[in-house]
């Protein structure tokens, strides 16, 4: 599973397969990061170039390093949380 994250293609800001050749996100990592990843709702449904792709909300890492815009938590408080999200949750980033 990839996430395409080049403006210029057809494919920006939604999910691929692979082989892909444009720039991209991969979401199978081993610094297991997105072992819980959700989406966020950010520049989907009216997609404008280069406005932000890949926006999720995932596993922080160790040191709470910053993201490249996402939103991570810890891994425990990923767990905690969890069992609360449903289809028709809505997260707010404030």
């Amino acid at each position: 599973m990839l996430w395409c994250d080049a403006p210029d293609h057809p494919s920006y800001n939604r999910p691929v397969s692979a082989p892909f050749q444009a720039s991209h996100e991969k979401l199978a990592r081993d610094d297991r990061l997105y072992d819980v990843c959700v989406v966020m709702d950010w520049n989907m449904r009216t997609r404008k170039r280069g406005c932000g792709s890949a926006i999720f909300f995932h596993i922080a890492r160790p040191d709470y390093a910053p993201t490249e815009g996402c939103v991570a938590i810890s891994s425990r408080d990923m767990q905690r949380l969890l069992p609360h999200l449903g289809p028709n949750t809505r997260l707010q980033v404030l």
